[in-house]
């Protein structure tokens, strides 16, 4: 896949990335992917597959995770810190998204 493939297909959060792909497009090593899905912070699509996929909509914090780890100097135990509460409040701002379109 070509680096500007990578630009915009993760965009789509339906698409599927191999562990490569991911790596490249979050910035993150294999190595430090892989240490994500021991900690449980990062799930295959597919865990008993040999080749693993994941869903692209895992990029944008992956990739919000790894710019603050860089410029923080953060071991990755915090990365999965930061990774679960980047997803609590990705999940309240859809709540709350929700509420006021109800209340409109």
């Amino acid at each position: 896949m070509s680096e500007l493939h990578l630009e915009w297909q993760w965009l789509d959060a339906g698409e599927a990335l191999d562990l490569n792909e991911l790596s490249r497009a979050c910035e993150m090593s294999a190595a430090e992917l892989n240490e994500l899905i021991e900690y449980g912070a990062l799930s295959p699509l597919d865990p008993n597959q040999p080749e693993l996929v994941f869903a692209a909509q895992c990029i944008a914090p992956l990739r919000t995770a790894g710019k603050l780890r860089r410029d923080y100097d953060l071991d990755l135990f915090t990365v999965v810190l930061m990774l679960d509460y980047l997803h609590r409040i990705e999940t309240l701002e859809e709540q709350l998204r929700s509420v006021r379109a109800r209340d409109s």
